[in-house]
């Protein structure tokens, strides 16, 4: 009876799972390298541009504010300028 239930369990796992580029489409940094810190820090994500391409983000270290990376969003929904 336990082999049946480890059965499901796993077959219901595969059918979860994305495949290929699709589980790796969008993904935010929760730590990246800071050159101040000379370490791996947490990081803030601010807002920096909208641009026409997607909204550029930049990611600041929490512990200096010192800029750490930058990362566009392509996924983000077009923005209607307001004349």
């Amino acid at each position: 009876m336990i082999r049946n239930l480890d059965t499901r369990r796993i077959a219901s796992d595969k059918s979860r799972k994305k495949t290929g580029a699709d589980s790796f489409k969008e993904f935010d940094a929760t730590q990246l390298y800071c050159s101040k810190c000379k370490r791996a820090v947490p990081v803030r994500k601010r807002l920096l541009l909208v641009l026409s391409e997607g909204d550029k983000y930049e990611y600041l270290c929490a512990f200096c504010s010192e800029s750490v990376g930058t990362k566009i969003d392509r996924n983000a929904k077009p923005s209607t300028i307001i004349r």
